[in-house]
């Protein structure tokens, strides 16, 4: 006759279990304890067997029988899941500060990236307008070329308000938001500001501090930001008080209004004029709109949509405007359209084929960094879950022999990860807090938390759900998967398959780290190659001033004078744009040899005499504009783009006409990059012209110290230039700026790379530590055996140094494919070298080798004896 298993633990098992699973568990245990009488006897399988069932149910003795169907039984069920998983975090604290550190800073990746993500695709949502109001575009063929400009004549505005009103709420001419001068008594002080029709107040919904939107309608009336104005008012009411716009504009403040949120396109336009005021200070402006001068493409056009418009119904019906009016250039079909303010910032770039493209593909390109690196920190979670699987194989199977169902089983394991996943949240909160500033600086935004936003708590309850089901999905259900019968029978084993999954995961891991880490040396590459460029010009110690006020132009000579008297500046001239801009293009050149079929377009700089020696261009051929020879002030000088975009030999001493005035080529210099870096030079023809000067060029003396050479030179312009402040340029930060958004995507995506690596390394370092426990036993032996130190660190790397392999050969091809499109869109580009995947590669396996070392050869150097003491 068989021995029974005690009464006792049977009616426990009755008592404590719902009946219709009751009945099923005891044929299970039954057997479990035939088994273990047979193995160790018949009292040790009794007291086995009464102390499974009494430890598995001593929560429940605390409650009364038979309650496990009430609201109190799920609630202490919840609340024993928690204890059991702070438990387990406390007895396993290197596992769980992996875990909780890998997540948190995975976490607070995807959550800034969130941020960055938000902050990019509600740009000028500000407006609340901002779904109807666009720009007036040109589009046409140049060359073979599809090209774009936002830039338009000055009748535009009228042609659109009397032919075209009924599809339009408001129509608004701008000039371009530029740095003027600003004088209340003693104050001074240089903003940007616009020129603006009367109506655009009404078409940006501006929010008015002080006044009302109507202010513009006064032609000598300005409208403030409510920053300006207290720096220059301070307290006091600025309405109805008289200051002055660039020391020659008596205006009155009608109005204050709050400043332009930073994630807008008018962020910095600090002040708004009239544009009535802006025909009636220039002269040239007015006759370019009064006498319909549709050639010269200089302001720019802003409309509102009326109700029942749609942008694509309106820019067919103005797509032949500036056809009407300019027969003569059908030749480059062009095309008038709306560009709907919803595109200006991500979609602000046209490809070679005419497509839109832009900061769009950033967001896209960091969004999916901020998934990956989240899964990164999933991946970790979900490895060193599994892995540590066997030790927890005997809790599932005992919580299934007495009644578990699976669904409990996943229900405990998901809980585990929610907690884990809530912990580590709140450590990215603060990581987010100690890092924001910084990031804010890198990316040039303005970020912050909204702490008092429902939808921000509402967002993150979802993200850490989100992030808690996909860490713990995977363990959940391979956990829960076990059969009790074999794991209380010690049969269970992991199988020699049961690591794939986890290797699978260490691959995806390096294969992200490794793409973007090429993708970093890639970027930085291409940033660097631009630098080495050769510019044409010397740009140290050279700065820029604008000629914002009469007294500079009227007195520019006396200026120049007075300042090569200081011995602080070497030379000095005007030119129509800095060295670092070109800001002007036409078309209407002609000269011998001119094929009647090609269509001529030129950058167009004005300059006077010694602003060669001013910027230290380079000839080629010639010389520099002279005031010995007075033929010069008919003078051209060409750079090297324009001689062969021209397709001339000896260009020295030829005669070129632009719109019938002939001008003599009297020198050809090297290519000056006044553009993107990035991108070829412009063919440019450089006039003498101190009738265009916009800026001052001063060469600083190079013996002097830049602090003493400004501190000579203050006191001299503000004796000629007494209503305004001495602003200043340096030509080698102008020029640094034009790698800014290359720069910034390279740091963020550097940024975002180390830290993907350190959770890569988090991982790995939680497996190698696994692995090293788990082998302790066969290290032993083989040391005992003879095996080296070297020997036992081999056995417990190789693994690893192959699945980063295979890491970088998936990575190879696919950082390959992204990257070189990615290069396309540059014109002036690096290569993608072997030697920078290589090096990424070979970067992986140090890593990888640093992380799992440590762990390797502290197992290597154990005491065999201590490590088979137990045999």
């Amino acid at each position: 006759m068989s021995p029974t298993p005690p009464r006792l633990a049977t009616r426990l098992l009755h008592w404590f279990c719902p009946p219709h699973r009751a009945e099923e568990l005891e044929g299970d245990l039954d057997e479990l304890f035939q088994q273990r009488v047979r193995e160790a006897g018949l009292r040790q399988a009794q007291w086995r067997y009464v102390r499974d069932v009494i430890s598995l149910m001593r929560p429940s003795l605390l409650r009364q029988p038979h309650d496990y169907q009430t609201h109190s039984t799920n609630t202490i069920m919840i609340r024993n899941y928690v204890k059991i998983a702070f438990r387990g975090l406390l007895k396993n604290k290197v596992y769980s500060a992996i875990n909780i550190g890998g997540l948190a800073v995975g976490m607070a990746i995807a959550m800034l990236i969130g941020l960055w993500i938000y902050d990019e695709v509600s740009f000028d949502r500000y407006f609340r307008n901002y779904d109807r109001i666009a720009k007036v575009m040109h589009r046409g063929i140049f060359n073979g070329e599809v090209f774009h400009s936002e830039y338009n004549p000055a009748p535009m505005g009228q042609e659109l308000r009397t032919i075209y009103g009924d599809n339009f709420t408001h129509v608004v001419m701008s000039s371009w938001t530029a740095d003027h001068i600003l004088a209340y008594n003693d104050t001074k002080l240089t903003r940007k500001g616009n020129y603006l029709s009367a109506n655009a107040p009404d078409m940006f919904s501006l929010t008015m501090r002080r006044g009302t939107r109507a202010g513009l309608k006064d032609p000598n009336s300005v409208l403030l930001s409510e920053s300006t104005a207290r720096v220059l008012f301070g307290d006091t009411d600025p309405l109805g008080k008289l200051m002055k716009i660039d020391n020659k504009l008596d205006v009155k403040v009608t109005g204050v209004y709050e400043d332009f949120p930073y994630n807008t396109e008018f962020r910095d336009m600090t002040f708004i004029a009239p544009w009535d005021l802006y025909l009636a200070s220039n002269n040239w402006v007015k006759q370019a709109q009064d006498n319909a001068e549709w050639g010269n493409f200089s302001w720019q056009v802003l409309v509102q949509l009326a109700p029942n418009a749609a942008f694509d119904a309106v820019s067919a019906k103005i797509k032949d405007i500036r056809l009407k009016h300019n027969p003569e250039v059908a030749f480059i079909k062009p095309a008038v359209y709306l560009l709907p303010m919803s595109q200006w910032h991500l979609y602000s770039g046209w490809d070679k084929a005419g497509n839109l493209e832009g900061r769009i593909q950033y967001v896209w390109l960091f969004g999916i960094i901020g998934v990956f690196v989240l899964l990164l920190a999933c991946i970790n979670f979900m490895n060193l879950s599994t892995a540590r699987s066997e030790k927890r194989a005997k809790e599932v199977g005992i919580r299934k022999a007495v009644g578990s169902a699976r669904t409990q089983i996943i229900s405990q394991f998901f809980s585990e990860s929610l907690l884990v996943v809530a912990l580590a949240f709140l450590a990215a909160i603060l990581l987010m807090l100690l890092v924001l500033p910084a990031f804010n600086e890198i990316a040039d935004k303005q970020i912050s938390i909204a702490w008092g936003n429902p939808v921000f708590w509402i967002i993150s309850l979802g993200f850490c759900l989100f992030t808690g089901l996909i860490a713990g999905s995977y363990p959940a259900f391979y956990l829960s998967s076990f059969q009790a019968v074999k794991v209380l029978k010690g049969t269970f084993k992991v199988g020699r398959f049961a690591a794939v999954p986890r290797q699978v995961l260490v691959v995806i891991q390096f294969t992200v780290s490794v793409t973007l880490i090429v993708g970093t040396i890639i970027v930085f590459r291409q940033i660097q190659y631009a630098k080495d460029r050769p510019v044409g010009y010397d740009r140290s110690g050279l700065i820029t001033v604008a000629m914002n006020t009469p007294e500079l132009q009227q007195h520019y000579n006396a200026l120049r004078d007075a300042l090569r008297q200081t011995g602080a500046v070497v030379d000095m001239s005007t030119s129509s744009a800095p060295a670092t801009d070109l800001n002007s293009k036409n078309t209407g050149f002609s000269w011998e040899g001119k094929d009647p079929n090609f269509k001529d377009y030129f950058g167009t700089i004005a300059v006077s005499h010694d602003f060669g020696k001013t910027v230290g261009w380079q000839f080629v051929q010639g010389r520099d504009l002279s005031r010995q020879y007075a033929s010069d002030s008919s003078g051209m000088i060409l750079n090297e783009t324009a001689v062969r975009y021209m397709g001339l030999k000896h260009p020295v001493g030829m005669q070129i006409k632009w719109n019938d005035t002939p001008y003599r080529v009297v020198g050809v210099i090297r290519d000056m990059i006044m553009e993107s870096p990035f991108k070829p030079v412009t063919q440019t023809v450089y006039i003498l012209n101190y009738g265009w000067a916009n800026v001052i060029n001063i060469k600083l003396n190079p013996n002097q110290s830049t602090r003493e050479s400004l501190a000579k030179i203050a006191p001299v312009f503000r004796k000629f230039n007494p209503g305004s402040p001495f602003d200043y340029q340096f030509s080698d930060q102008q020029y640094a700026l034009k790698f800014a958004a290359e720069e910034r995507i390279g740091k963020l995506a550097s940024g975002f790379a180390l830290l993907a690596i350190l959770i890569s390394c988090l991982g790995l370092f939680g497996m190698a530590s696994f692995v090293a426990e788990q082998r302790t036993k066969e290290i032993g032996v083989r040391k005992v055996l003879g095996a080296s130190i070297m020997n036992v660190w081999l056995l417990l790397s190789r693994d690893f140094l192959l699945l980063v392999l295979i890491a970088f050969g998936i990575a190879t091809p696919v950082a390959w494919y992204f990257l070189s499109n990615w290069l396309q869109k540059y014109e002036y580009r690096t290569d993608l070298s072997w030697w920078i995947f290589a090096l990424s590669g070979a970067g992986a396996l140090g890593i990888t080798l640093l992380t799992i070392s440590y762990q390797s050869l502290k197992a290597a150097l154990m005491n065999p004896v201590k490590s088979l003491r137990s045999e």
